[in-house]
């Protein structure tokens, strides 16, 4: 078996695409072969990505999209099939966090944490699910965080809802694999983006942070990409309902 990375032909949907992690798996997907869209609230950005793609020989496609809004949902979808026919991948990668103590944490803060790092990827998964049934293929790959396995403080909401992802991972592979659909999800340790820029930018609290590390240093966001682009693969054609972390060996403290 020649097992290869090569996504020569395949359509890829990545939320949150147009900075950080998500910024680089887009780029990280093109740079494999395959067409992409992108996804976020910031149309800015996301035309930059997509720009950027363009720029290097790649097809891309830039769809602004509220992941809270179902109509919008149904757009993104539409709009990808529209311009390439089907949806091979699909990437949820989009998340947003609170850093808040559960005394301090407001109600609708961890509504809005939950509506779009759960809710929004399960009305998502399940719009382009459907799609891929019809081709008997595709792959779902959620990311999630060592969050979802390790308490932080300040971070209960973002933590709860990666963990609640990381099931919703499994129920979504053990419900579609009879379709063919394989979903998996990425957990990055702490990475450098403008997200996690408070902690890094600092040098006393990013030396402190790296301590706890085994590797000794936070991620970079292009260290993320490879799990991504393996689980979207012919490599991992056998594997479905599984989180790869990418943490420097932080969870093994």
């Amino acid at each position: 078996m020649n097992a290869t990375f090569d996504l020569s032909g395949k359509i890829a949907i990545i939320t949150g695409g147009g900075r950080g992690i998500g910024r680089a798996i887009a780029l990280g997907l093109a740079k494999a072969g395959a067409s992409v869209v992108v996804t976020s609230r910031t149309q800015k950005e996301i035309e930059a990505v997509a720009e950027e793609i363009q720029k290097s020989g790649g097809k891309a496609l830039a769809v602004v999209t509220d992941l809270t809004v179902n109509d919008q949902l149904e757009n993104l979808v539409q709009a990808t099939v529209k311009e390439f026919g089907k949806i091979d991948i699909l990437v949820n990668n989009a998340a947003r966090s609170f850093l808040r103590s559960l005394l301090d944490l407001r109600e609708d803060g961890w509504d809005k944490v939950f509506n779009t790092n759960v809710k929004a990827v399960w009305l998502l998964s399940r719009l382009v699910a459907r799609k891929m049934m019809e081709q008997k293929s595709g792959r779902i790959i959620n990311i999630t965080t060592v969050g979802a396995e390790k308490a932080e403080l300040g971070m209960a909401a973002y933590g709860c809802s990666k963990a609640a992802l990381k099931m919703l991972t499994r129920c979504m592979a053990r419900e579609w694999a009879q379709f063919g659909i394989q979903v998996n999800a990425v957990g990055p340790g702490l990475t450098k983006t403008d997200f996690s820029k408070p902690i890094w930018s600092n040098p006393e609290v990013a030396k402190h942070v790296s301590a706890a590390i085994p590797m000794g240093r936070l991620a970079e966001p292009e260290e993320i990409v490879g799990s991504v682009l393996f689980l979207a693969s012919d490599a991992a054609r056998f594997i479905t309902g599984h989180s790869i972390y990418i943490d420097g060996g932080a969870l093994t403290t």
